[in-house]
């Protein structure tokens, strides 16, 4: 019931085609992390430069532009990439088809690492603009980033279709407030009132710097810029989740997704250097600025400078931006489970990854992404600042990848033409794919040559801040999808049928392990005689003199149909006096096939569990190692599995079978009621 409340009732798989997406709401579905970077790389590109002092941020206009510029070239790319390869798999199906393995799970794992640091730096980001708003709540840093997560979790777990219409609203709200704030900024720039930020006035201890450590600085600032491209690989993993024609409209959605976050990055870029915004990073060396207290992020003094601090607008571009850092991780929580999907497929990664839960979608790797994700901002404290530096490593690794991956298909489609013969060759269609052939080796060789270069500046400008972290991490999870292809398969080859494969079994024995002659025991004895073995036996392990004697007294006092076994274990052990019998008896009547019964209860309450079952799950484990040897549970329900049944009454051993009335469900037998002396002791 919980779950239901939760998620929702489950959907049949005829409905799938009723989840996908149309542009509208596939926008703030998986365009949401990049449109939302625009809410702290402008600050991050500031915040850099800051430390060489207000002198340095002269050059942030030029940096903001190298910024766009990479950005309208990566969109240009993968409008190239979805064309090319619909299926969603995105870089890595691209790396891996034309670079090879290795380079295919290099960029797996660096997706992986992304989408999981895309969650953890948004909802830090986040909660960073709540507590700017209420500096109250900064104690509670890190319960309110978790708390975020799961809620995002419990929300995508409901499926794609209602997380898109819960996430649409406050996406097209901050898109519309943060393009009014920045008309209005500069308007009032335009009409002589330029905005004032509440930190203009603060000096800033400057670190000395020599010109190398300078470009430094500004490579490093270039490079936290670059964060306003975090996002921009969803929409062609995404592919498959847009309605038809799903290549088009992903297209249509990119290209919106990167006109929007061009005009809010620049436009927030340049309202927050007409209002002098001061954003450290490291607080205390704002002069005249209490450190004790949180800093004001760069979105919340530029609202508080256009609009007034505790104005209706400055709330609620402050409740919009909040909103939208926390579900950009909605970007990765669509992502992540399409990309472990495929890498399932493919058997990189656990199968249970490419498994739909009740609302159709993958539910094990968002339940997955969300743990890790946590795990992550527990460990850094929810703090932005030090989990941007961990950032964009992982997506610059699989752009560039991807892009030089793009560049090799293009080629190798040119090659392709050029075995066609005259004729063909002249043909209106063969003359298309050529343009485009061409087309996009130009638009993805200058995308690569563009993603190699900035991956080499963040690599240089980031290592020493964090990053070594992922780029640790990156040939970790590499080494493990490896593994884990390998491990699929040597158990496929070891389990391929073949014409060598020979069944010679003789003979089909049943064996009911009983330790008291108890209604489970009789019922599964039922089961065996039914099933019409060769030969069935009840085999008692004797750990206790007295209980094997009072067992065969009961087996003659009830006439139980079926030869009853005592073993002898004097070291009161179970599974080897078992083993060794079923040794013993093929080596009396041949290679017999051996089914084992285990009554088993079913409970209702979880800590039931603890008290019933045990020593029969631990047999069960055990015995399944023996070759020729399969096992049966006979569940018992007891009364307490009303709970999930919804049942209390059940037939006795054989009755339905021997003509008797049994009760209606519901019902509950005489001989069964509450305080009988004939209910069942609880099974070991």
């Amino acid at each position: 019931m919980a779950k239901r409340l939760l998620i929702g009732d489950p959907l049949t798989s005829e409905k799938l085609d009723d989840q996908l997406l149309p542009k509208k709401m596939a926008l703030p579905i998986f365009a949401s992390d990049a449109l939302s970077s625009v809410a702290y790389a402008p600050q991050e590109l500031l915040m850099i430069l800051l430390i060489g002092g207000t002198a340095l941020l002269t050059f942030s206009p030029w940096v903001a532009g190298a910024v766009v510029l990479v950005l309208v070239v990566v969109v240009t790319s993968y409008r190239q990439l979805i064309k090319a390869y619909p299926s969603g798999g995105g870089d890595y199906e691209v790396a891996r088809t034309n670079l090879g393995e290795i380079p295919g799970v290099i960029v797996g794992a660096a997706l992986l690492v992304d989408y999981i640091l895309t969650v953890a730096v948004s909802v830090a980001s986040g909660v960073d603009n709540i507590i700017s708003a209420i500096p109250e709540l900064n104690p509670f840093r890190i319960e309110f980033a978790v708390g975020f997560v799961v809620l995002i979790v419990i929300v995508n777990l409901r499926g794609v279709r209602e997380a898109s219409a819960v996430f649409a609203i406050p996406t097209y709200l901050f898109i519309g407030s943060v393009a009014l704030m920045i008309v209005v900024g500069l308007a009032r720039t335009v009409a002589g009132d330029p905005p004032v930020a509440s930190s203009h006035d603060y000096a800033v201890q400057a670190e000395s710097l020599t010109q190398a450590a300078m470009i430094l600085l500004v490579l490093r600032a270039f490079s936290s810029g670059c964060s306003a491209l975090t996002g921009v690989e969803a929409v062609s993993n995404g592919v498959p989740a847009f309605r038809k024609p799903k290549i088009r409209n992903a297209q249509t959605t990119l290209s919106l997704m990167g006109i929007i976050a061009i005009v809010l990055f620049v436009g927030l870029t340049i309202v927050a250097l007409v209002s002098g915004v001061r954003y450290a990073e490291n607080p205390c060396n704002l002069v005249g600025f209490d450190c004790t207290q949180p800093q004001p992020s760069l979105m919340a003094q530029v609202a508080a400078a256009t609009f007034g601090m505790g104005s209706i607008p400055f709330f609620v571009i402050q409740a919009a931006t909040a909103c939208v850092l926390l579900l950009a991780a909605n970007t990765a929580f669509n992502g992540f489970p399409l990309l472990g999907s495929t890498l399932a497929r493919d058997g990189y990664a656990p199968k249970s990854l490419n498994t739909r839960g009740d609302r159709l979608v993958y539910s094990n790797g968002m339940i997955v992404l969300g743990i890790v994700a946590i795990i992550v901002l527990i460990v850094y404290q929810a703090d932005q600042t030090d989990l941007i530096q961990l950032y964009i490593i992982g997506v610059f690794v699989s752009f560039s990848l991807g892009q030089i991956g793009m560049v090799r298909h293009w080629r190798r489609a040119l090659r392709g033409l050029k075995d066609l013969t005259p004729d063909a060759a002249q043909q209106g269609s063969a003359q298309y794919e050529r343009r485009s052939a061409i087309s996009g080796l130009v638009i993805n060789a200058i995308g690569a040559g563009m993603t190699v270069a900035v991956l080499i500046i963040v690599t240089i400008t980031k290592f020493t801040h964090g990053a070594w972290l992922v780029f640790l991490a990156i040939p970790i999870i590499a080494v493990l999808m490896v593994g884990v292809n390998r491990y699929y398969r040597d158990v496929e080859h070891e389990i391929e049928m073949d014409d060598t494969v020979h069944f010679g079994s003789e003979g089909d024995v049943a064996i009911v392990l009983v330790n008291r002659l108890q209604k489970p025991i009789v019922k599964a004895i039922d089961y065996a005689l039914a099933a019409n073995h060769d030969k069935t036996l009840a085999v008692h392990v004797a750990v206790n003199e007295a209980d094997a004697t009072r067992l065969q007294k009961d087996w003659a006092e009830h006439e139980v149909p079926v030869p009853l076994v005592i073993i002898d274990s004097p070291y009161r052990a179970y599974t080897s006096p078992v083993a060794g019998f079923i040794e013993k008896y093929r080596e009396k009547h041949g290679s017999s096939v051996v089914t084992v019964y285990l009554p088993q209860y079913i409970v209702g309450h979880w800590w039931e569990t603890f008290l019933h079952n045990r020593r029969a799950r631990r047999l069960a484990n055990q015995l399944m190692l023996l070759h020729g040897v399969s096992i049966t549970l006979v569940p018992w329900l007891l009364d307490s599995s009303e709970i999930i049944y919804g049942r209390r009454s059940r037939p006795l051993p054989g009755q339905q079978r021997g003509g008797q009335p049994v009760p209606e469900v519901g019902q509950r037998p005489h001989h069964l009621s509450r305080g009988s002396d004939e209910t069942p002791p609880p099974a070991e």
